[in-house]
């Protein structure tokens, strides 16, 4: 218990996957953030993956490790597509009329104990085939817990918040080495330079959660160290774990650690069916220079919700996969310009404009004038990029329609 009251926060790590697909690159979303405590609540518990310290967390950056585990069988349902494809259209939670919660039978007494379902359908047919084995058949057998699979109920024993109870880990005198006072291995975290600050690379012991090894952890290997992993061929059917490390960015000390695992990879899904456009004849009795115009609203991410669009499955909404989409049938179309909307702030930096500029084009862009919804970037605006053979810009104008909207207002009233 923290006797010291006064300034007093609690700590919190996120970590969140999306559903892994091959060729869809993976980024990991996670923040750590603080919550300053009162007097009502510096005694009570805490959610998992918090810790209580005395002011607010400090300017931070995270580090990842990147692990693939053995191969999993979907479902034991002999006659489940699951089972032999990994294709997007297949592992739908609408293509088998499933919510998308694995079942597992419990049953000790049944030929099916510890099976896994892909979904209720599954189940109630693999049931049929089901028999009952005489009890003193099975000896040791523990009735499993019954979890639903998934980034968000996966990690309950990953890894905890490093550092004691009340105080960030301090930092080791003379670059010595940090301990992970959860492991009860002689596993240590990486070596800290004598002056310089500096972020580790993670620990450098061997991949535990909470201190305690998962059945078979030989078998999941470390694959990535980088902020983001793009799944290839190899990784269909298995699935990840995603560790994240909080480090001080002033001096490299480890704040916060979390692990999550992922659902399953899914191959690459298919490529859209191409849309047959339909050309417009005119004709043209000037005979001047003609240029092809295309116009795309690109959904940005910040509306892409499940809530919003209900009927369609998550790794569908990430934006990484549809970027993909999105810019193979912009360009398919070889536009002179092209005019796009709902263009995030954060993916135009990061993503549209080296892509589009990869093929020709250069572009301006203007985002809304509102407030971004809660981390920088996360506001939407307008893109319009150009064939560099054809157009050079010569004025760009923004026009602002609330503004001009006031503006004509005032002058009629």
């Amino acid at each position: 218990m923290v006797n010291n009251k006064e300034g007093l926060y609690s700590w919190h790590l996120s970590l969140r996957v999306d559903r892994p697909v091959e060729g869809c690159t993976l980024r990991p979303h996670a923040y750590m953030y603080g919550k300053k405590l009162d007097d009502r609540d510096a005694d009570k518990p805490l959610p998992p993956h918090s810790k209580k310290c005395r002011g607010p967390p400090p300017n931070h950056e995270f580090s990842y490790r990147w692990f693939r585990g053995p191969p999993v069988e979907p479902c034991a349902y002999e006659g489940c597509p699951r089972r032999t494809s990994f294709s997007p259209h297949d592992w739908s939670k609408h293509a088998l009329g499933g919510s998308g919660c694995s079942l597992q039978c419990v049953s000790t007494q049944s030929s099916l104990y510890k099976c896994t379902f892909c979904n209720s359908k599954c189940f109630v047919q693999g049931w049929k085939t089901q028999y009952t084995v005489p009890r003193e058949g099975r000896s040791g057998t523990v009735t499993p817990i019954h979890r639903r699979s998934g980034s968000f109920d996966d990690d309950n024993r990953s890894i905890a918040s490093a550092g004691s109870f009340g105080l960030p880990m301090t930092s080791p005198p003379n670059g010595g080495r940090t301990r992970n006072p959860y492991n009860d291995d002689s596993s240590v975290y990486s070596a800290q330079s004598n002056n310089v600050p500096s972020t580790p690379r993670a620990y450098s012991g061997q991949y535990s959660d909470g201190g305690e090894r998962y059945a078979g952890d030989d078998e999941w290997v470390e694959i990535s160290r980088d902020q983001i992993y793009v799944p290839t061929s190899e990784d269909v059917g298995h699935k990840f774990k995603v560790e994240a490390a909080a480090y001080s960015s002033e001096t490299g000390e480890l704040q916060m650690l979390r692990v999550v695992k992922t659902d399953l990879v899914l191959s690459r899904a298919p490529d859209p069916h191409k849309r047959n456009l339909v050309t417009a004849k005119t004709s043209s009795a000037s005979g001047g220079a003609r240029f092809r115009i295309a116009t795309y609203n690109v959904l940005a991410e910040i509306y892409a919700t499940q809530q919003q669009y209900p009927y369609c499955d998550f790794w569908a909404l990430s934006w990484d996969y549809r970027f993909q989409n999105i810019l193979r049938e912009v360009l398919d179309v070889s536009p002179d310009i092209v005019c796009l909307q709902e263009v995030q702030a954060d993916h135009y930096e990061n993503h549209l404009y080296a892509a589009m500029s990869e093929n020709g084009y250069e572009g301006v862009y203007k985002q809304k004038t509102r407030q971004s919804m809660g981390i920088a970037g996360k506001v939407d605006g307008c893109a319009l990029f150009w064939r560099r053979n054809k157009f050079v810009l010569i004025e760009s104008y923004s026009i602002e329609f609330n503004e001009l909207a006031q503006r004509q207002a005032t002058q009629v009233l």
